[in-house]
């Protein structure tokens, strides 16, 4: 028997940049010849997926493997891969689409919003065999979406200037007409007339451009969680996935015991979402439950202890609470990034980090 939580699998997206400059490089279908990856919407990205796995050891292995094909395909080349929400030259110029039927369609459909995509985020797969329950689910987990978010922070800079936030692709995908928490669903009947509302009103072409910050998958059992920006270091990658797994195995627990769906409006997960993407662990966050905003730290360590059965079911309490230390002792990578000097080391750094593992 299949049990909620015991698959988990990753996907990253990455920039391919100049290794000299830092400028993103539209060769995505050189490094595909030799990488274990798959294209992403832009030709400077491109995108891997782990296996499905079932603990972090082997997660972690896995997408180390998987940056290391990517690394090493661009390094040949004369390029470097970036695991970040942006480089500082994202947004700085237009950007072809990689050549593929379904983002041509895009692009001539939504035009602006597609050229400046150039953003790259980290989605975690947890597996969940009933699809109705994985419809209750992203209601239960919305309210802790935004405490990924500020764990994940790493897209400072758009188009060569500091835009002011933490996560600027979180900004920039705000846009599309899909995006944000989760709505209030409670079955896949629901789900799917929504789904099939919006593909029929032609404002998507199909499922799989619903971008909720948490969704059923349009192609696996599993709830999506897609609120964080790509992350330059694998332990924060593995951190992400953790949290998430464990986030959606505590909903699936609330939803045996009987506990009613949580309620909070829309504009406020939206207004907790946007705080997240501002400031991620500097200033506060908003607490959609007591609708009150408190200290980014004090809502990590609200989520810490929110999944701390779940990860201690698993063995995972200690990896947490030592990664978490990390990042914390460390900052988030938009912190890390405005420490450097120039625009264009920082990039590089970025590409230092992600090639580290």
């Amino acid at each position: 028997m299949v049990n909620v939580g015991d698959t988990i699998g990753v996907e990253e997206e990455f920039h391919v940049v100049n290794a000299e400059t830092g400028e993103l490089e539209a060769a995505a279908r050189r490094v595909l010849r030799g990488a274990d990856a798959e294209p992403e919407l832009h030709r400077s990205m491109v995108e891997t997926a782990s296996a499905v796995q079932t603990d972090l050891s082997a997660l972690r292995a896995d997408l180390i493997k998987k940056r290391r094909s990517v690394t090493e395909t661009c390094e040949r080349l004369g390029l470097a891969v970036v695991a970040a929400g942006t480089v500082p030259g994202s947004g700085a110029r237009p950007s072809r689409v990689y050549p593929d039927e379904r983002y041509e369609r895009m692009a001539q459909e939504y035009r602006q919003l597609v050229y400046e995509q150039q953003v790259a985020a980290c989605q975690v797969q947890v597996g969940v065999p009933d699809r109705d329950l994985a419809v209750r689910i992203t209601r239960r987990v919305r309210e802790w979406l935004p405490a990924l978010l500020a764990l994940s922070v790493s897209s400072p800079y758009f188009a060569h200037q500091d835009t002011g936030y933490a996560s600027y692709r979180t900004v920039v995908t705000s846009r599309w007409p899909t995006v944000g928490p989760p709505p209030d669903l409670a079955s896949a009947a629901e789900y799917q007339k929504v789904v099939d509302t919006l593909v029929e009103s032609g404002v998507i072409s199909d499922a799989g451009m619903v971008y909720f910050d948490a969704r059923p998958s349009a192609r696996y059992p599993t709830v999506e969680i897609r609120v964080a920006d790509s992350c330059p270091r694998i332990d924060d990658v593995v951190l992400l996935a953790s949290l998430a797994r464990a986030l959606v195995t505590t909903a699936a627990e609330e939803d045996a015991a009987g506990r009613p769906l949580p309620e909070a409006p829309q504009v406020l997960l939206r207004a907790a979402t946007w705080r997240a993407a501002r400031s991620g662990l500097s200033g506060h966050l908003v607490d959609p439950a007591t609708r009150t905003a408190v200290p980014a730290g004090a809502r990590i360590d609200a989520l810490l202890t929110h999944v701390r059965p779940a990860l201690e079911a698993r063995g995972e309490w200690e990896t947490a609470v030592d990664l978490l230390t990390g990042l914390r002792s460390r900052g988030t990578s938009a912190t890390r990034q405005r420490r450097h000097d120039s625009l264009r080391a920082n990039a590089l750094a970025l590409a230092s980090e992600t090639r580290g593992a």
